[in-house]
């Protein structure tokens, strides 16, 4: 068996910005068509975060939504953990922002990068602090405005990403039968020159240099990116499901992220479950980074695609590279 983690998810809320940019609409902008983005990534639209709204903004509504659903005060919240990657400045924190901004007066918190994998890692982090007695409520958000580091001189990058928050609330669970069971995350370090932003860090700071050659944007190689989720992302549900004595066929629903329709299909077909199994929202609001697994499960909540007690499997690759996996049962 894994590891038994005495903490489940009890709610999950998410927020998009209300601005749909289609295909069609990037058609005007860059040097790329419609037919060319749905064949090749899966995506028809995406939500656009108007200028001056960040990650802080987008993860405050997703968290108002949570607490409002779950009838409780930010008071009553102990920590909060929000994964990003475009965090509204190096510092404070996207976490002390968005503690202020939703008045959780009693929470610490601290943002975690892992890339698109930031959610699960984070997921696990908050996880344990619920399950070692610290917390009662945690706040776990995965929150990315990729708008603001896309160059729409590169079309085959531009097009992939939208902006959007996800929010889910972490409480103990007394029963074996509920809650997180078991997690996989590694990284794989002699990735990162294949998905990464050079520029604004301590390596490249900052400079008329670095914006002149275009540093502090996305930059990605996709061949080496698509191989890699392919495989490592097969074989982390593997591994997760056999070291716990259990088969695709238990599953009752994997939430992926949300990086590019033919990854999803590729670990799909590895690991040998049909598309009622499989959460997917890429067409509706592309890449969204840390957003892309609560906004997933969002969609499943309200689709009614999970029961209390399904077995799900919650996993994603992402730059660095990092991966994860999160094996659990549904809670409510």
């Amino acid at each position: 068996m894994g590891r038994r983690i005495a903490a489940k998810i009890t709610g999950v809320a998410g927020y998009l910005p209300p601005r749909v940019v289609t295909n069609l609409d990037l058609e005007k902008r860059v040097d790329t068509s419609d037919e060319w983005i749905r064949t090749r990534t899966g995506i028809r639209e995406r939500h656009y975060a108007d200028p001056g709204v960040a990650s802080s903004h987008l993860g405050a509504e997703a968290a108002r939504k949570l607490l409002a659903a779950q009838g409780i005060s930010a008071d009553d919240i102990g920590l909060i953990v929000v994964a990003t990657v475009t965090p509204d400045m190096l510092f404070p924190a996207t976490a002390c922002l968005i503690q202020d901004r939703i008045g959780a007066k009693n929470a610490w918190g601290f943002d975690l990068s892992a890339a698109c994998s930031g959610f699960l890692y984070a997921l696990t982090v908050g996880a344990q602090f619920v399950a070692s007695g610290a917390h009662k409520k945690v706040l776990v958000i995965g929150s990315d405005v990729m708008t603001s580091i896309l160059d729409y001189t590169d079309r085959a990058t531009c097009v992939l990403f939208g902006d959007g928050a996800g929010a889910v609330l972490i409480e103990p669970a007394a029963a074996d039968s509920e809650g997180i069971l078991d997690f996989v995350h590694d990284v794989d370090g002699s990735g990162g020159c294949n998905l990464y932003m050079p520029g604004g860090g301590s390596l490249h700071p900052a400079s008329q240099q670095t914006i002149d050659n275009r540093m502090h944007f996305v930059h990605q190689e996709g061949a080496q990116v698509f191989k890699y989720a392919v495989r490592r992302m097969s074989e982390l549900a593997v591994e997760i499901l056999e070291r716990n004595g259990l088969t695709s066929k238990d599953l009752a629903l994997v939430v992926p992220h949300q990086a590019n329709l033919r990854i999803i299909r590729g670990m799909q077909e590895r690991l040998g479950v049909d598309d009622s199994k499989v959460l997917v929202n890429i067409d509706r609001y592309g890449n969204t980074t840390a957003g892309t697994i609560p906004l997933g499960m969002m969609d499943a909540v309200e689709q009614k695609r999970l029961r209390k007690g399904d077995l799900v499997l919650l996993i994603a690759v992402g730059a660095g590279y990092t991966t994860g996996a999160v094996l659990m049962r549904w809670a409510y």
